[in-house]
């Protein structure tokens, strides 16, 4: 029943083939306007087809009367006995699961204990690949704040989601240690004229380096340490300059406080961490890129400088690689990373970038075909900023880093689970404002907890399955028996709803992998959520006058308990079995 809207199609065509003797390769969605798609009045059923009017020219017959031809023959596809396929003026096809069609996917969904599996088969773009997802990788110059949340809550559900349809994922942090920003932490901590970083975090460093310089200077001095040249090392030589300084702090940051961070509070784990300076430019990858592109002419010389050809891939302009000084770039440095990822072997790369780096897209994906990428096989998704409101107005302060909201102090206030769910609600490219109110509310009103809630419900409902059973003196069992169709069927309304809803769970997921967005899951499960609770006020579960009806609805509460955990799953967010 998963990833129909292909079955539909290739129904459709084989059927346009037997009717009209015609190639259906001619109608094929790319070049046409075949729609397949959940329309947005259920009424109308689970998928609908615009093909009646797509077709009418070609085929010189009005919409409906191909509409109805297609609907006659699609009776006897095998494929199509799970749906109610109805020809509707002015020319469409509606298919409308049959209530045997939802019974038996619910029934799957027990049987297996998870929703079934429906990409290993997936070809194109949705073939099983190696996707290295990077993100957050905010420079190591201090604790990690909203617009890192964003980023990278994103990433890590998107990686469960890319996971949970059948690709091989990667995920990685990428550590700016290279460049001027390390001289400017050093520079705060030394709190000289050239500070540039403020707050607590660097108080604490500053304290802490001048305990690290004077026990360092108390060794050497007592020790009489000479280094491998022979001269007597000092205090300064242990940290000679403010960029050595600034490279001890952000090790220092990047350890106490950044992965606590993303283990303990965001709930994120890195299957690796790539330092630039060591793993990038000291390993060589961007001399090596760099000679890659004057290898194969995409490089040229202007003003003493050495430029790449970023036009030739789409970028707008070109773009600086050495300076005139000898000097790489930022983006040579880039270009360094991108063949570091290339030779490992990734067939997709996602960057998740602050809304800041918009102009950066383009540089980046030339600079990834100038050295072998295929030309899609690079993407970026950009993230929009985040304001903390409270009761309609702009929090600003944090406790411990002078102006900045710091995501620890964001998950002490409103827990894990809300901050994740929360971030993951809007499409990232929409601001978000993260209504601390509503975080904090124990409520309906606060769509974890009204999500969360369902959940525990239905497990309550199994809990208490039971002991229902026992008290009957029948076995425990919780299934669409074969012999009970006659008694389920047809489906209350309320049941087909839910059931409807939850099949739709594959094309979400399908969705979101395409997409490289989630919102759509705690969409997804907000509605699974309103429709649960509208079936269980409607229908009686536990019924003693009908085991039959009891145990097919419990299967249904099963299904539904094990989809909604799924998506809760993929989100990172608990699915609490009591509240």
């Amino acid at each position: 029943m998963n990833d129909m809207k292909q079955v539909i199609q290739e129904s459709i065509f084989r059927a346009i083939s037997f009717l009209f003797e015609k190639d259906a390769s001619e109608f094929s969605p790319r070049e046409t306007d075949i729609a397949i798609i959940p329309p947005k009045d259920e009424s109308h059923g689970d998928f609908s087809t615009n093909i009646g009017m797509v077709l009418a020219k070609p085929l010189h017959k009005s919409p409906i009367e191909i509409a109805r031809l297609l609907a006659e023959n699609l009776q006897s596809d095998e494929r199509m006995k799970q749906f109610r396929i109805e020809a509707v003026v002015p020319g469409y096809l509606n298919f409308s699961y049959t209530d045997e069609a939802l019974v038996e996917w619910g029934e799957t969904v027990v049987r297996q204990g998870t929703i079934p599996k429906f990409f290993e088969t997936s070809t194109g773009n949705n073939a099983p690949a190696r996707f290295l997802l990077e993100f957050i990788s905010a420079n190591p110059t201090g604790p990690l704040h909203l617009g890192n949340a964003r980023g990278g809550f994103l990433g890590d559900a998107l990686s469960k989601v890319l996971r949970r349809a059948g690709h091989a994922v990667s995920t990685e942090y990428y550590v700016n240690d290279a460049g001027e920003q390390m001289e400017k932490l050093g520079h705060s901590v030394l709190k000289d004229s050239e500070a540039v970083y403020g707050g607590t975090y660097i108080d604490l460093l500053h304290e802490e380096f001048e305990c690290e310089r004077e026990r360092k200077s108390a060794v050497f001095s007592a020790s009489s340490h000479v280094s491998e040249t022979g001269k007597q090392q000092t205090t300064e030589e242990v940290f000679p300059n403010p960029r050595a300084v600034g490279t001890w702090a952000g090790k220092r940051i990047l350890e106490t406080s950044i992965k606590p961070t993303l283990l303990a509070k965001m709930g994120i784990h890195f299957d690796a961490f790539v330092f630039e300076k060591h793993d990038v430019v000291e390993r060589g990858y961007v001399d090596q890129a760099i000679r890659i592109f004057q290898e194969n002419h995409h490089t040229f010389e202007h003003d003493g400088a050495l430029w790449l050809k970023t036009t030739k891939f789409g970028d707008d302009k070109d773009r600086v690689l050495v300076k005139q000084t000898g000097e790489r770039t930022y983006f040579a440095s880039d270009c360094g990373y991108l063949l570091h990822k290339k030779e490992r072997g990734f067939d997709r790369v996602v960057h998740i970038l602050g809304a800041d780096h918009h102009g950066y897209v383009s540089r980046l994906r030339a600079a990834a075909e100038a050295l072998g990428f295929e030309r899609d096989a690079v993407s970026c998704v950009l993230v929009q900023l985040v304001r903390l409101v409270r009761n309609g107005e702009e929090v600003r302060m944090s406790k411990r880093a002078g102006t900045v909201v710091t995501i620890d102090d964001l998950v002490d206030m409103v827990g894990k689970d809300v901050a994740r769910f929360f971030f993951a609600l809007y499409h990232p490219d929409t601001h978000l404002n993260f209504d601390l109110s509503l975080a904090e509310e124990r409520s309906r009103k606060n769509p974890v907890y009204f999500v969360q809630y369902a959940h525990a419900r239905m497990s309550s409902i199994l809990g208490k399955a039971q002991s229902f059973f026992q008290e009957e003196g029948i076995p425990a069992t919780i299934s669409y028996e074969a012999r009970s169709f006659e008694s389920v069927f047809p489906l209350h309304s309320k049941e087909r709803l839910l059931v409807r809803h939850l099949i739709k769970f594959s094309d979400v997921v399908l969705d979101c992998s395409e997409s490289l967005t989630v919102h759509q899951l705690p969409q997804y499960a907000i509605r699974l959520a309103d429709i649960f609770h509208s079936f269980y006020d409607e229908c009686v579960v536990l019924d003693r006058s009908d085991i039959l009806r009891t145990r097919a609805r419990l299967a249904l509460v099963s299904a539904a308990q094990i989809t909604l955990g799924e998506t809760l799953s993929l989100l990172g967010v608990s699915a609490p079995e009591h509240m």
